[in-house]
């Protein structure tokens, strides 16, 4: 099950903002009624999914791809504010978005798909997926707030899951931090809220996808390999 403004966007309709603006305006259906609601979740293999009365359908052909992404980017495909999108650094005949977000000064691995059903499973809490993260931070960190980390650190928005945490040097100011959780701007807040300033923030992996030698600002296409463990990983984690 996918919400359905996500799946327009996914489709290659256009952005999530607009197709929310779509489904006001009473112009998406489902099998021939109307969607009323932004929060309908679809079935995309036994639901028609229209807009207009035009069948709307994922793409035939799927692209994967991974990005280092550099800082001073954000992850939209436009941005109202005319900040510079890490869409910017894509050729624009290649038709992706973005597998969730990287705040503007985080660098890293960043991943793009046209398959949305995949991109949902990475996305989505019930998988698990890791997510690698590399921060330093302005002072050293104490045993106790590693421990808090480790389970769960009080947010405005609730309690974080557990997390791992590597200490990296001896000055305990650089920490390797394993994620599942997805939530917006997670590392920098968690850090923030036991006291210490985030100094810089690179994801180095995302499920099985590490950047490698890949250079800042630069992206290539997931090999086959790639993708098939990607997709063994999620289906895994499922069954």
């Amino acid at each position: 099950m996918m919400r359905l403004n996500r799946y327009l966007a996914w489709c290659g309709l256009a952005s999530r903002r607009k197709c929310e603006a779509l489904i006001r305006a009473g112009r998406v259906a489902i099998d021939g009624q109307i969607a009323t609601s932004l929060s309908t979740n679809i079935d995309e293999q036994k639901q028609i999914v229209t807009v207009d009365g035009r069948r709307i359908q994922p793409p035939k052909k799927f692209v994967y791809i991974v990005m280092n992404k550099p800082a001073g980017y954000v992850t939209t495909a436009q941005d109202e504010l005319g900040r510079k999108t890490v869409m910017e650094l894509l050729p624009k005949q290649i038709r992706v978005f973005p597998v969730g977000r990287l705040d503007k000064n985080t660098r890293g691995v960043l991943l793009f798909t046209n398959d949305g059903v995949l991109a949902f499973q990475l996305l989505h809490p019930r998988f698990d997926v890791d997510k690698i993260y590399q921060a330093e931070i302005d002072k050293p960190i104490s045993d106790d707030h590693v421990r808090q980390l480790q389970t769960g650190v009080h947010l405005e928005d609730g309690m974080t899951h557990p997390c791992q945490v590597k200490l990296l040097t001896r000055a305990r100011t650089c920490l390797q931090l394993t994620l599942h959780e997805g939530r917006k701007r997670q590392v920098r807040r968690m850090l923030q809220a036991l006291g210490y300033q985030v100094i810089s923030l690179i994801r180095t992996q995302f499920a099985s996808i590490q950047i490698g030698d890949l250079k800042s600002g630069h992206w290539r296409y997931l090999t086959d390999e790639e993708v098939n463990t990607l997709k063994k990983l999620v289906t895994g984690k499922n069954g």
